[in-house]
């Protein structure tokens, strides 16, 4: 399968369209995952994942109406966005751990890091499953 020069411009378009949204979840993720951490003493592991979580729900609004252009009902989108979704909350737990407890990096270091694997992961994911053509 060859790739145009288009096509590539086009991904990469929507890619970077993808992050900006993403940089909106990422405020709310990290928002509410700063304030668990420093406000309410809650360990950072389990508030990155309340942080995810949020941020979630900003994405998937977001994505729908700027991002991935769709046929699929918000009934079949979000079910497929929530199991997306739900993989990166995992991939997240999983890195956060093994970045805070057993590499020992500062935990907003390791938030970035771990949102970086998520984003590129979650973009193709929803790209051509979550939105994706039926």
């Amino acid at each position: 399968m060859k790739v145009s020069t288009v096509q590539v411009e086009q991904l990469a378009r929507q890619f970077v369209t993808y992050f900006g949204a993403m940089l909106i979840a990422l405020a709310v993720d990290y928002g509410s995952y700063i304030s668990l951490v420093n406000a309410f003493t809650v360990p950072p592991v389990p508030a990155s994942l309340v942080g995810a979580v949020a941020g979630g729900i900003v994405a998937y609004l977001v994505n729908r109406a700027h991002v991935f252009d769709t046929e699929r009902s918000h009934a079949e989108a979000g079910w497929r966005f929530a199991l997306v979704a739900l993989v990166g909350l995992g991939l997240t737990g999983f890195f956060m751990n093994i970045f805070i407890n057993h590499l020992m990096l500062n935990y907003l270091v390791a938030r970035v890091i771990t949102s970086g694997i998520t984003v590129i992961w979650s973009f193709f994911a929803h790209k051509l499953w979550s939105f994706g053509e039926r």
